[in-house]
């Protein structure tokens, strides 16, 4: 009788490229498994065998629907087999890891599913993983955490690795919001009281404060080494999840930057220190599967590494991945875009919703465009899986920050509702975005997202959807000519072709055109489908301004905050400054961000000064700062100033303010009544009335140190804002238009001639330097063929920004009112006045900056 049970060691067949293994027939596959490659993926198997097998971090560029998770664990198997280590497979979430999985059994490929806690694992199948007799696939979690129980793998495959910095920069960081956390969002705010003025802690103490919700600060701990102990010792008592995410950064907590706004904390380092990960950082090579891959060093920065080698993409052998109808019902004639989108769902009854906002609001969303009898479901739903909804003959699944990883392919569902511009996800992009004018940073990760989102439900080449883009900020993202060129030619046709049969069209016709769409039949292919082919004809796709010297940097900023993260302050200001003048090279469109990284390497060069020289340098560093930032760089006002630091020279239109609010405060006040109207001007900007809104608008002006009015004649600007000669804002206010439809071109037109009939009222040639006219209006579209239209100083901005800045201006006079009779001199008021308005946000300078975020004239 035998005993024991043995096993002969037989060693498994190799083969000279994934390709060959794949064709031999070896791989146990089932009779689900896909009937052959396409030969796109059989390009690119190959092409890795060939070249790239050694390279320790590679790109591997695959579209949406092409078929990205077969090729990847054929490479991954080949890999496997040639027994130099562990494979690790990672997926954004436990439900793509579960795609992942059940595709790899299908194809034949030996894989162990390795999610939830690692507790939880069988030893049989993590020991099988270790070693290399089985690909373990996970979630990206399972590798960015502060104790990773995963081997050091010989080989990682990142799966939709564009949302990277979604899934492994915010990893690296402590995000408590307000909402959830009360009691450690004011335990970390108390810490950080050392950066903050008294009226700002007092602001972010209150209730419903609509300017204090606005602004995001940025905060540098590292310069008070008092307060970065009280930081550390705050952030080590909170309890889980904080402390894991704490674990992460705590070794390099004086690197990372603050971001404080009244809605939520965020600390963490703007590049993520992977390097720490020994998973991550000592496996030999690491794959990056993306589908969108930009040149604007997006993927570098957010898995922080220095270079990562793009493979050609096969274009000529990719198929089409679906075809898309967009439609824009914010443009339809009525404007009531809402509605319009609900009659769209109700074709089907069966639609998903992306949006960037909180779980809840998804879901609340995707309430409003059900019928009632529709159910709606939310992410609780598909926490297992899709199948859920996939299985639903009815049903809206809302989403929030969900554009990757979602595949429902054909009947699954027909239509994708994109709601709101995903460009503010954590609240370091909402510096970025709002306070550094660095939007242009963010751009390649905004077009990934709206790409992605626009994929879900075009699975295939053969598969079609609609995507209903909803809402006035990203209909202005697809009205902006540089936003559309840089998407893929076939993208670029389908979204002109939405554009023009949505623009100005009765809904009725819409809802016809889509009929014919969802047939998909005759009409469609006899009408629809040359016309958008004629489109085609003419795309062409062109990287955004900026995106090379962005793309040429990245490698450099990297390194600096690896060097900072470790300590190396002066040499971490070294590559801070190279990298800074390689941003330069983007001109006009990286400028904002040039100066962010200039603010940085002078705080770290001064941390790191051995002698007066070097903090001399540091000081002129935060002037060459302030120049390259220009009117994108207030926020630099809010900055401790580095000791022995000159004091920034406020612009010459603040100066002209402060005198004036100066003796404002010195003459014959009456507290009252200035709140009174302040109370009123802040009512009357909520209103629609134009002679209600043009009147408070004025009032705003004065407010702000300004000689305000609304210029006497026809066609003058509803409100003029003058500071002497040193700078002037002309306002053409819209607040009785519906937030549907677009600008019209009449108001273009009427906003570029304001300034100068103002010059032309004061007997001057031309307005002063960097005057602008702002056009207030909540239709932030504009059509692509008008925009070139409007001078480079006409910018757009909503009423809720005017709204933000009146609820600032009155916290300013409110504490004016109360501390200004207690100082003596003039000098010492000034100083005051100088203070309270730069700490609100409330400089002329700032408040510039604040309006003019969107240029209507596209740059050069």
């Amino acid at each position: 009788m035998m005993v024991f049970v043995g096993k002969s060691k037989k060693s498994q067949q190799r083969f000279d490229s994934p390709e060959e293994m794949y064709l031999s027939g070896t791989l146990p596959r089932t009779t689900e498994a896909v009937d052959g490659l396409w030969v796109h993926q059989g390009d690119v198997i190959r092409a890795y065998a060939e070249k790239y097998q050694e390279i320790p971090d590679l790109a591997l560029e695959l579209p949406t629907g092409s078929g990205k998770t077969i090729p990847s664990l054929l490479i991954g198997e080949w890999v496997r087999r040639k027994n130099e280590g562990p494979v690790i497979y990672a997926a954004l979430t436990k439900q793509l890891a579960r795609q992942v999985f059940v595709t790899a059994r299908r194809e034949g490929v030996p894989s162990h599913l390795l999610i939830g806690p690692a507790s939880n694992w069988e030893v049989r199948e993590q020991s099988a993983v270790e070693g290399a007799e089985a690909i373990g696939i996970v979630t990206y979690s399972a590798i960015f955490n502060s104790n990773p129980k995963l081997p050091e793998p010989r080989l990682i495959i990142f799966d939709d690795a564009h949302a990277g910095e979604q899934f492994v920069g915010e990893e690296y960081g402590v995000t408590i919001r307000r909402h959830d956390a009360r009691d450690f969002y004011f335990l970390v705010l108390d810490a950080l009281k050392p950066f903050l003025p008294d009226l700002l802690l007092q602001r972010l103490s209150g209730k419903d404060d609509l300017g204090a919700h606005h602004q995001v600060r940025l905060i540098l701990p590292a310069v008070d080494k008092d307060a970065l102990a009280k930081l550390d010792a705050t952030l080590a008592q909170l309890p889980e999840p904080y402390k894991f995410r704490f674990g992460m950064i705590r070794e390099g907590l004086h690197s990372c930057c603050v971001y404080l706004s009244y809605g939520g904390i965020q600390i963490r380092p703007m590049i993520p220190p992977t390097f720490e990960n020994r998973v991550f950082s000592r496996a030999k090579q690491r794959i990056y599967v993306s589908a969108t891959l930009g040149s604007g060093g997006e993927l570098e920065r957010a898995f922080g590494r220095a270079e990562i080698v793009r493979m050609p993409r096969p274009t000529k052998t990719l198929p089409r991945s679906g075809r898309r109808l967009f439609v824009f019902p914010d443009l339809a004639a009525g404007g009531d875009g809402v509605t319009l989108t609900k009659r769209i769902v109700s074709l089907t009854d069966k639609a998903l919703l992306l949006c960037q906002e909180t779980v809840g609001k998804a879901e609340a969303a995707a309430r409003r465009l059900a019928d009632e009898q529709v159910p709606v479901m939310g992410r609780d739903d598909i926490r297992e899986g899709l199948e859920t909804f996939i299985d639903a003959p009815k049903g809206v699944l809302g989403l929030a920050n969900r554009y990757d990883g979602l595949d429902l392919p054909d009947e699954a569902c027909r239509i994708v509702v994109l709601e709101g511009r995903p460009d503010t996800v954590g609240l370091q992009e909402r510096f970025l975005s709002e306070r550094a004018g660095a939007s242009v940073a963010l751009a390649e990760r905004v077009r990934t997202r709206i790409v992605q989102g626009a994929g879900r439900c075009t699975r295939g080449p053969n598969d079609y959807a609609v995507v209903v883009v909803l809402g006035s900020d990203i209909t202005r993202y697809f009205s902006l000519p540089e936003n559309r060129k840089a998407l893929d030619p076939e993208l670029q046709a389908e979204v002109e072709f939405g554009w023009e049969n949505s623009r100005g069209v009765d809904p009725d016709k819409i809802i016809d055109k889509v009929k014919i769409f969802l047939d998909h039949g005759i009409e469609w292919r006899e009408q629809g489908e040359p016309t958008v082919a004629e489109f085609r004809q003419d795309a062409v796709k062109v990287e955004p301004n900026g995106s090379d010297a962005l793309g040429k940097s990245a490698s450099l900023e990297v390194e600096a905050w690896q060097l900072a993260f470790s300590g190396d302050w002066r040499g971490a200001s070294g590559k801070m400054q190279d990298a800074a003048r390689e941003v330069g090279a983007g001109g006009e469109a990286t400028r904002g961000y040039r100066g962010l990284l200039l603010y940085i390497a002078a705080v770290w060069l001064h941390l790191g000064a051995q002698n007066e020289a070097q903090r001399a340098r540091a000081r002129a560093l935060v002037r060459e700062a302030a120049a390259a930032a220009a009117n994108r760089g207030t926020w630099l006002k809010e900055m401790r100033e580095l000791p022995g630091a000159e004091a920034m020279s406020p612009a010459p239109e603040d100066l002209i303010a402060i005198k004036a609010m100066t003796a404002r405060l010195g003459g014959k006040m009456r507290p009252n009544r200035i709140a009174d109207e302040l109370n009123r001007m802040c009512e009357e900007l909520n209103q629609k009335d134009a002679s209600v809104y043009e009147r408070a608008l004025t009032t705003l002006g004065l407010y702000l140190g300004a000689d305000a009015s609304k210029p006497p004649g026809p066609g003058r600007c509803d409100s003029a804002w003058e500071w002497g000669t040193a700078m002037w804002i002309t306002f053409e206010a819209k607040s009785e238009q519906d937030p549907g439809k677009l600008l019209p071109l009449s108001s273009i037109r009427q906003a570029n001639s304001q300034l100068g009939l103002l010059a032309a009222d004061r007997g001057l040639d031309y307005p002063p330097p960097g005057s602008c006219a702002v056009i207030i209006s909540d239709r932030l579209a504009v059509d692509p063929k008008d925009a070139s239209v409007a001078n480079e100083n006409v910018y757009m901005t909503s009423t809720e920004v005017v709204r933000q800045i009146a609820a600032d201006v009155s916290a300013v006079w409110d504490n004016l009112l109360s501390s200004v009779n207690g100082i003596a001199s003039e000098d010492a008021r000034r100083r005051h006045v100088l203070a309270v308005m730069t700490e609100n946000g409330c400089l002329p300078s700032q408040v510039i900056n604040r309006l003019t975020l969107n240029r209507i004239r596209p740059y050069d």
